[in-house]
Order: structure tokens, then C-alpha cells, then sequence
């Protein structure tokens, strides 16, 4: 029998760790992926005993985005399979931002993609130096639309709109000056980073915790409303569907370049 896709731990502080587990892919997520974490938030919070959520992956990489084949295969569904897809994926980003407890995630080798949205959504991020992250999607042909909200939140519109365009790679210490990281740490020494994150959160009221990060996402605007949503997603399902989608994702598994790039200039 084959180890669940999302694991989940709760020690005796009432710490819970969600762990990314599906390493032969570099945690890529699909549509098992996608109901597993979408189930275990939901779960989470609504536990009021819980205190805060660490989010991590198992294996070299913490998340390296979306399973292309699998959305290849999407994009060939019907409309309303495709659509019902997208909704879950954004519904998962959407229930992790909107945690009522702090949400600490660590980062470890490739963050790409859906990864950058994970890491968005959350209140704290810590990155070990070997880190690297990028906004890949509009690489296969489609956008990320379902986490520009954490995005833009997280690190602002304008370096959103360099990111997400160019698909470049970036490492942990240009992360944490665009704000999409908070600390960066040696190799290894995740945990080691974590543990005072952790202790001053649980030296904090908890009662005092859920409604200063309530309160300050909702006065920052940052509590994300259903017809934004619902705009988001519908962008997201369509993309999927189109002509340029299926070049970049036949590009990717037959691993040649698109026919929209012209090759190396200069």
C-alpha cells in the first residue's frame, strides 16, 4: 500500500506539520495532491486547540509546482471537469492563506510554481540558502492566476509582473529581499530555524494570534472575496484549454522547446 500524498502530525503543543509527499516528483501536485491538502486544512482549521502549521516537503525538493502530464490530461477534458479542477486547486491556496492560526512554511531545494503560492500563503517562511524559486507557469503556456492574490500580497504587484512574465529562477537570498522569504538559513538547519518561530508564537495568546492575523489580513485586504474567486478561476480553467497550453505542455513531454520560442539571440 502507497504512503498518503500529504502527511499529517500533530505533537503534544498542538503543532501540526503538513508534509508535501510525493518525492519521486519532487512533490509536483495533482488532482490527489490538490483533495488531500484542500481535506487536511479544513480539518485543521477548524480545531481550535490547534496553534500554529508548519508546511514542509519530504524529499530534495519542497514543491517543484504542477504535474504537467496530469494537467495536459485536464486541459483534454470537458469544460465543466476542467473548471471544477481549477476551483479545487485555488480553494487549496485560498483555505491555507485564510488559516485562522499562523502558517510557518520551510523550503528546501526547488520552489516552483504552485510551490511560490504555497510559500505566499503563508504568514512565515523560512528558506534554507540552497533554495530556488520561480513563477513557471506562463513557461508551459498557462498562468497562475489561482495565487496571484498570495502573490501580490506577498511580495507586490510589480515583481509579480517580472516573475510570472520571465519564468527566471531565483535564489533564497533574492527571495527574502523581494519579501516572498522571511529568514534564510544554512543548509540542514531548517528546524533549528523554526524552533524560536515556533516558541513565540506559542508564548503568544492564542485567542490574541488568530485575531491579529485576522485582522490584519482583513485590513490589508488580503481576505480574498467569492466573485474574485470566482473571476481567478475561470481565467486559470481557460488558459488550460487553449491551443498554446497544448504546445507547452507537448513541448515539455516530448522535451524540446515551444514553437513560440525562436531560439538564442545575440
Amino acid at each position: 500500500m502507497s504512503e498518503p500524498v500529504v502527511l499529517c502530525d500533530i505533537d503534544e503543543r498542538k503543532v501540526a506539520t503538513v508534509v508535501l509527499n510525493r518525492p519521486s516528483v519532487n512533490n509536483a501536485y495533482n488532482a490527489e495532491v490538490v483533495a488531500a491538502l484542500t481535506d487536511t486544512f479544513m480539518t485543521l482549521a477548524a480545531d481550535d486547540t490547534i496553534r500554529a502549521v508548519v508546511v514542509r516537503g519530504n524529499g530534495p525538493h519542497f514543491q517543484a509546482g504542477a504535474d504537467l502530464k496530469w494537467l495536459d490530461e485536464i486541459g483534454r477534458m470537458d469544460a465543466a471537469a476542467n473548471l471544477a479542477t481549477s476551483t479545487k486547486t485555488a480553494a487549496a491556496v485560498r483555505g491555507l492563506n485564510e488559516m485562522p492560526m499562523p502558517v510557518v512554511a520551510l523550503v528546501h531545494g526547488a520552489c516552483i510554481g504552485g510551490g511560490t503560492g504555497i510559500v505566499a500563503a503563508a504568514d512565515v517562511v523560512i528558506a534554507s540558502e540552497e533554495a530556488v524559486f520561480a513563477i513557471s507557469e506562463a513557461r508551459w503556456g498557462v498562468f497562475a492566476s489561482v495565487i496571484f492574490p498570495q502573490l501580490n500580497a506577498a511580495i507586490g504587484a510589480r515583481q509579480v509582473r517580472r516573475y510570472a512574465a520571465t519564468c527566471e529562477r531565483f535564489g533564497a537570498e533574492r527571495a527574502r529581499e523581494i519579501g516572498l522569504v522571511h529568514e534564510v538559513c544554512p543548509s540542514g538547519e531548517l528546524d533549528r530555524a523554526l524552533a524560536p518561530v515556533i516558541d513565540g508564537i506559542l508564548r503568544a495568546g492564542p485567542r490574541a494570534v488568530r485575531a491579529t492575523k485576522r485582522s490584519v489580513m482583513t485590513c490589508a485586504g488580503d481576505i480574498m472575496g467569492d466573485a474574485l474567486f470566482a473571476e481567478i478561476v475561470q481565467q486559470h480553467a481557460d488558459v488550460r484549454q487553449s491551443a498554446e497550453a497544448r504546445e507547452g505542455f507537448g513541448s515539455f513531454l516530448e522535451k524540446r522547446d515551444p514553437d513560440w520560442y525562436p531560439g538564442e539571440t545575440g
